[in-house]
């Protein structure tokens, strides 16, 4: 995607960005055959227009940004890679935000090939001066690898595939790792786990992976993977169950922002923890009103199967807890509520760390990774009240879903440095920068925040 040569560089084709602000003083600098044709064009600078100045000296690209200082989308380049013919091309001058800029570029030139021939058209940026080629290629990689995973269907990326794609990683980056199956899970006590997985043809099971120096402080990632979820036998219509094949996003966000740190040698202990299941419908399916007890020991009623990734985590969320980890991060696409309070792009989050909520609110915007807290509202908790048990895995109402699941997860976390995502990891419609499809969300605003912490 980059090129880094000088004979490549030298023979790149420029972009010249221009806001309504720049574009007469940019064009006065370009020759009259180019200020020309840009008039005969009747090229107005309005955002994500382009024109292409041919066959003169100047032969390159004009695109036009936002106005004024901060712009709406900073990813706004990303869309040269769709507008563009195959070619070297140069940032003749600094969009908004040049790295995130030319982030934008090389994400947007994403495609999912494994099934059927991808766009082989082949377009390159020359690194612009002074950005870190390493670092970028590094984000990009690890964006790649949370959307091929997210985009593989149900048929070929099961709980086995899954545990295979973080072997894989794991090994590339000399890590440990250690998968809890089946029936072992009810031996080493993880009975949401394989309660909410055990109907499935592929059985259940728990990921662990171990990376860097036991010296240094302990970040443990926990990440959703369901890798398909039908509702259970709280069955979703099939318009709801059409796209559950992004139902383990979060493990693939984990494992994406997992590979940045181990790449990047962040001077932390890191651990991931990845419940691997299928939400399936058999005769051996976990029930409405079944009770659970969990890892924690709590009894849990199961007043609706479909809310299943939240079971999973309260395991997992337990082991990480165990250890008493310096900073605890779960992901997962959990709830259609937060979908409804923020849309699709902007996934919430949860603390009860002010000091860390704003270092990640810091983060995600400077990353252009868009992320909103919402509170854990403690006058909610009654929700969860049981009859029959310590607490059921969902409210006996319709309001609040997203704060009803992070206060469920909350009651299996003792620990206050833990950060809480509820993402959708999906675009629905490409826009600059993110394609339509499966979407790394959150992990580029954490690895941030861990580099800041401990790089």
């Amino acid at each position: 995607m980059f090129v880094t040569s000088k004979g490549e560089i030298e023979g790149a084709k420029p972009i010249w960005f221009v806001t309504p602000e720049t574009f007469q003083k940019t064009c006065a600098a370009l020759e009259a055959p180019a200020r020309a044709f840009i008039a005969a064009a009747g090229f107005e600078p309005k955002a994500g227009r382009h024109l292409i100045l041919p066959g003169m000296s100047q032969a390159g690209v004009l695109f036009a940004l936002e106005g004024g200082k901060e712009p709406k989308d900073p990813f706004l380049p990303g869309r040269l890679t769709e507008l563009l013919p195959a070619g070297t091309y140069r940032f003749a001058n600094a969009p908004h935000d040049l790295r995130l800029g030319a982030l934008a570029f090389a994400l947007s030139a994403y495609r999912f090939g494994r099934y059927r021939k991808a766009d082989e058209k082949q377009i390159k940026l020359a690194l612009p001066e002074g950005i870190d080629g390493a670092e970028l290629s590094r984000t990009v990689e690890a964006v790649a690898l949370a959307r091929d995973l997210i985009n593989t269907p149900a048929n070929d990326m099961g709980p086995a595939e899954l545990e295979q794609a973080a072997v894989a990683l794991a090994k590339r980056h000399g890590a440990s790792t250690r998968v809890v199956v089946g029936e072992e899970l009810l031996t080493e006590n993880f009975p949401l786990i394989h309660a909410v997985g055990r109907a499935a043809a592929k059985p259940p099971r728990l990921i662990e992976m171990r990376w860097g120096d036991t010296k240094h402080p302990k970040v443990t990632l926990v990440g959703k993977g369901v890798c398909f979820d039908t509702g259970g036998l709280d069955i979703k219509p099939s318009s709801g169950m059409l796209n559950m094949k992004k139902d383990m996003g979060g493990a693939a966000c984990v494992l994406a922002l997992a590979h940045m740190v181990m790449d990047r040698k962040l001077k932390i202990s890191l651990r991931v923890l990845i419940p691997a299941v299928e939400n399936s419908i058999s005769g051996d399916a976990f029930r409405p009103l079944d009770v659970y007890r969990s890892r924690k020991g709590l009894s849990v009623e199961i007043g609706n199967t479909d809310a299943e990734g939240r079971l999973i985590l309260a395991d997992a969320l337990t082991l990480a807890c165990e250890e008493s980890p310096d900073l605890l991060i779960d992901m997962g696409t959990l709830t259609g509520a937060a979908r409804v309070a923020l849309g699709p792009d902007l996934p919430p989050f949860y603390t009860d760390d002010d000091h860390l909520a704003a270092e990640v609110a810091r983060c995600a915007a400077a990353e252009n990774d868009p992320l909103w807290r919402l509170p854990l509202w403690r006058r909610y908790d009654s929700m969860l009240d049981s009859k029959t048990a310590d607490l059921n895995n969902v409210s006996n109402n319709a309001f609040a879903g997203s704060i009803i699941c992070a206060l469920f997860l909350n009651r299996f976390v003792p620990a206050k440095q833990w950060l809480h995502f509820d993402i959708y990891a999906w675009t629905p419609s490409a826009k600059p920068g993110r394609p339509e499809g499966g979407e790394c969300q959150a992990s580029r605003a954490l690895y941030a925040l861990l580099t800041a912490r401990y790089g």
